[in-house]
């Protein structure tokens, strides 16, 4: 209901019955606009233009076109009569009494300004989205590989098998080697996959952006679909581009386990974006990172799309003890060994190592608190660290065991069986 400001009227009592009884409705159902139009009639009737002009303009705070109301405001606001002349005197006549005044013309402004706050304006500028605003972020990558301690095993895969050909555009042109590429990067969560893919946009000199599943899925049916659309829109515009789409299992999952129609969409969209002949992906570099290859739809892995895969292990004892440098890097420290703390951190992720000097800091910061004097941290905090965390690349391992023992027919997981030999658990 439309909140208004209830006009301030003669007292009941001033009226005649009628008016007084109307009035009393009008105060009893105060948005029943045709009634305050009649109230506001009969009061201009019995000479009482200022009641009906209140009215009036309770009537327009509730129905700002009625015609009605503004032709009896006109009226009312139009300029009095002037007094007839006096009788001629039988006296002599004396002086003629100056002219009656003329009422003021009705100050629109003023009422404008009063009804401000009642009536909301007629037009309204709404700016809205931007033309051509990009709905992803497109960022430069601000690294390169020579950023990504150790790992020299992934890099040299990397090289030869996605960046040389894309470095080279001779080479690429003699050997007719397309400009575009989709590379599958898979592993145990928190080993740095969505460092690597950004690195590869810096050693590209491409533009990058990074993509989630909450980025792209939509609570209503169809709108994936365009947010898929607008996504790589938003890449072929911005090439050279390296498109990273993490948890790419939960965007591109197999359609044999869809039950639900929409994300068979989904699904069949990205098949569309990745390959579109008309959408011209020249000079787009689409990176899919996840945990389980095994999940992703085997369309997404045939030729053209995501025909080459890279698996990216736990970091290796160099890539342990950068990584250990650089989370210690800004906190008091004195007296660490991170060579020595790597040798033991052998299968621990990025993440895990960064909880370990989480561990660590918190532990000398507890120890500060307590005594009163602020310590440095050393190597018995990381050490006793160490004792409470397991790495959590183990539940992942396991599986990826299941699947390297029974689903690698094709050879496809042959880096892995290797890896899972090494660490004796084939």
């Amino acid at each position: 209901m439309l909140e208004t400001r209830t006009p301030e009227r003669v007292p009941l009592a001033e009226h005649s019955p009628l008016i007084a009884s109307l009035l009393a409705a009008v105060d009893a159902a105060p948005d029943d606009v045709p009634l305050r139009l009649h109230v506001a009639e009969l009061l201009a009737e019995s000479g009482d233009p200022s009641a009906a002009l209140l009215q009036l303009s309770a009537v327009l705070a509730r129905d700002p076109g009625s015609a009605r109301a503004m032709s009896l405001m006109r009226r009312l606001a139009g300029p009095a009569p002037t007094a007839p002349p006096p009788s001629p005197p039988a006296e002599p006549p004396l002086p003629s009494p100056p002219p009656a005044a003329v009422a003021p013309a009705f100050d629109w402004s003023q009422a404008e300004a009063e009804l401000g706050d009642l009536v909301p304006p007629m037009f309204v500028e709404d700016d809205g989205p931007v033309p051509g605003a990009q709905l992803y972020d497109v960022e430069a990558a601000g690294m390169s590989l020579a950023d990504v301690a150790g790992m020299e095993d992934v890099k040299a895969r990397l090289e030869a098998a996605f960046l040389a050909p894309m470095r080279n555009p001779e080479l690429r042109k003699l050997y007719g080697k397309s400009l575009r590429g989709g590379l599958l990067l898979y592993g145990p969560p928190g080993c740095g996959k969505t460092y690597i893919a950004r690195a590869v946009a810096g050693e590209l000199g491409a533009r990058f952006v990074a993509v989630t599943l909450a980025d792209v899925l939509d609570m209503y049916i169809g709108n994936s679909e365009k947010n898929l659309h607008a996504l790589f829109e938003t890449v072929r515009a911005n090439a050279p581009c390296v498109l990273f789409l993490d948890e790419v299992d939960a965007i591109g999952q197999k359609r044999s386990q869809l039950r639900n129609s929409a994300l068979r969409q989904v699904v069949n969209q990205l098949l569309v974006e990745l390959d579109d002949v008309h959408a011209g992906n020249e000079g787009v570099f689409v990176l899919g990172a996840t945990n389980h290859p095994w999940d992703v739809d085997s369309a997404l892995r045939r030729p053209g799309r995501f025909d080459r895969t890279l698996l990216v292990l736990p970091p290796d004892q160099a890539a342990r003890e950068a990584i250990l440098k650089l989370h210690l890097r800004d906190r008091p420290v004195a007296g660490v060994d991170a060579r020595k703390i790597a040798k033991v951190t052998d299968g621990f992720s990025g993440a895990d190592l960064a909880h370990l000097c989480e561990g660590a800091a918190e532990r000398a910061m507890l120890d500060s608190a307590r005594t009163g004097q602020i310590r440095m941290i050393g190597q018995a905090d990381l050490e006793a660290a160490l004792k409470e965390i397991r790495p959590s690349t183990g539940a992942w391992l396991q599986l990826a065991r299941n699947v390297a023992m029974f689903g690698n027919e094709s050879g496809e997981y042959d880096d892995l069986v290797a890896y899972l030999k090494k660490q004796k658990l084939v």
